[in-house]
């Protein structure tokens, strides 16, 4: 059985990462790699081990309902395990490797510079970061976790999650995600509402920025050389990448 054909099977059947290792015995650090295309050659016993739960029928033991990918909703996805983080798109659910250290200190001072301009300027909005439930469609099939946010209208909040689109989304880039982020999420977060979308690539040390309140959503592209104005708060606040970057370099 080919790799590609496990990575299909393992879409339709809903494994996690964890569940796989766990149902074959190959370790979880190698069930990762092999699925995010990292090992492109894995050893002939591994390949082995994975082939078993992926020829037959499904492991009723598994701990995931027996669905196929696209029939899966809000149920499903609370049943998911405190420990595997994972979001649901039109029905179908997306599992969520271990962010690195780059990308969450991205994640931080983005975060944490939106939360800062607005507390100084005393604004209605609310920063917030990964992991928040957001129920984006305001349906049952789809609960995303964008890794930064700001939500201006705090009617959309809930005791256990956002329901509707907040105002401004950042994604950061990983091997694993950037696919789904920079097509199906892209498409997703303009849909429903979004009014500007931050797709960071670590990387390609890049920021690519969708302002969904023009007609022209032609993306604007920046390097972390750059200070990145905010469009939902008109420019007045940039994010310094440069700044951004060095600390990043010292903290390495």
């Amino acid at each position: 059985m080919k790799i590609e054909e496990m990575k299909k099977a393992k879409i339709e059947r809903g494994y996690s990462n964890e569940q796989v290792a766990q149902l074959s015995g190959v370790p979880l650090s190698t069930v990762r790699k092999i699925f995010a295309g990292i090992t492109k050659r894995p050893r002939y016993d591994t390949l082995r081990a994975l082939e078993k739960i992926f020829q037959g029928d499904p492991d009723p033991n598994s701990g995931m309902p027996v669905k196929k990918q696209g029939e899966y909703t809000l149920e499903d996805y609370y049943a998911i395990p405190d420990d595997r983080r994972a979001e649901l798109i039109d029905g179908v659910i997306y599992d969520m490797t271990a962010p690195t250290f780059i990308h969450q200190h991205l994640l931080f001072e983005i975060g944490f510079r939106l939360k800062e301009y607005i507390k100084r300027n005393r604004g209605n909005c609310i920063a917030g970061i990964a992991p928040t439930d957001v129920r984006l469609d305001l349906d049952n099939k789809t609960m995303v976790q964008p890794d930064v946010y700001v939500l201006c209208d705090r009617n959309k909040i809930d005791p256990r999650r956002l329901e509707g689109a907040p105002d401004f989304v950042v994604e950061i880039l990983s091997p694993s995600t950037k696919r789904k982020d920079s097509l199906l999420k892209l498409r997703k977060y303009a849909d429903a509402g979004v009014r500007e979308y931050w797709l960071v690539n670590p990387d390609k040390k890049r920021v690519i920025v969708y302002i969904f309140d023009d007609d022209d959503i032609c993306p604007a592209i920046y390097d972390f050389t750059d200070s990145v104005p905010v469009g939902i708060f008109d420019g007045n606040l940039r994010i310094d990448f440069a700044e951004i970057s060095e600390e990043i370099k010292l903290a390495l």
